[in-house]
């Protein structure tokens, strides 16, 4: 395994190929991740333990959407069961990605109580306060949210390529973890230009249904397809990882096609 370093601009490419692929499967994409979250919702419901079995199984639907992403990158209509590719390789691979689940459940954790600590009581509304872009930015800059995404930061990137790593190549669980960081930080002007490009296509789809909206009905209409509109984004969004995986790293053996069988 070699780390392969690209280009600032290729970043966009896998903006560019990730929405290419996303809609030559969107409905099938969009239904996979919203399975997911259904599945994540149940499960955060169980007392006590709830929110972190949700968290475990962030790496295995990572994987299963790339799986996924593959499978409509070469045409085919990716199936439900792909979701669950992290389970069908044998125990040794379902034993290493429950391992990385829980390396990521106790990580976000570890976030969520930290980031706490800086949180304090929520300031209450002036009674002309009505504005929404005044208050969605005031949760911004509370001190809480901002420690949340400066801590959570190095985390989404060592487990960016953890899940695959871990489940085509073999990888150890910790080890994946390690190189997942060094390929992000190999190729940080790529993963800059990729999460502006992305930060851009949200603002132009934020801006069309606020277009939309107000010719539709207003505020009404905007809280119809929002929702909808959300899960859209965030399955291109997350068809466009495997583009970056496949890109960030070099690999001697053919152990991801091998497995190809297994995704379908």
């Amino acid at each position: 395994m070699r780390l392969h370093v690209n280009t600032a601009g290729t970043g966009w490419q896998w903006v560019k190929r990730g929405m290419r692929t996303f809609f030559r499967q969107p409905l099938a994409l969009t239904g996979l991740f919203f399975m997911f979250m259904v599945v994540a919702s149940l499960l955060s419901l169980v007392p006590v333990v709830g929110t972190a079995l949700s968290l475990v199984l962030v790496p295995a639907a990572t994987l299963g959407l790339m799986a996924a992403t593959r499978e409509a990158e070469n045409k085919r209509f990716p199936m439900p069961t792909v979701l669950a590719l992290a389970f069908r390789g044998g125990p040794e691979r379902t034993r290493a990605m429950l391992v990385l689940g829980g390396l990521y459940a106790i990580a976000v954790l570890a976030v969520i109580t930290v980031a706490n600590l800086f949180s304090g009581p929520a300031p209450l509304p002036a009674p002309e306060a009505g504005d929404m872009g005044a208050e969605a930015m005031g949760l911004v800059v509370r001190p809480g949210m901002l420690a949340a995404m400066l801590l959570y930061l190095p985390v989404s990137l060592a487990f960016w390529h953890a899940p695959p790593l871990v489940y085509w190549h073999g990888v150890k669980p910790a080890k994946s973890l390690f190189f997942s960081l060094v390929a992000c930080w190999g190729n940080k002007g790529a993963l800059t230009v990729f999460t502006l490009g992305w930060m851009g296509v949200f603002m132009a789809f934020g801006l069309a249904l606020g277009l939309i909206s107000s010719l539709l009905g207003g505020a009404a209409a905007f809280q119809v397809v929002l929702y909808p509109l959300v899960l859209l984004m965030a399955a291109m969004f997350h068809t466009s990882l495997w583009f970056s995986f496949r890109d960030s790293f070099r690999f001697d053996d053919e152990a991801t096609d091998a497995t190809d069988s297994t995704a379908a």
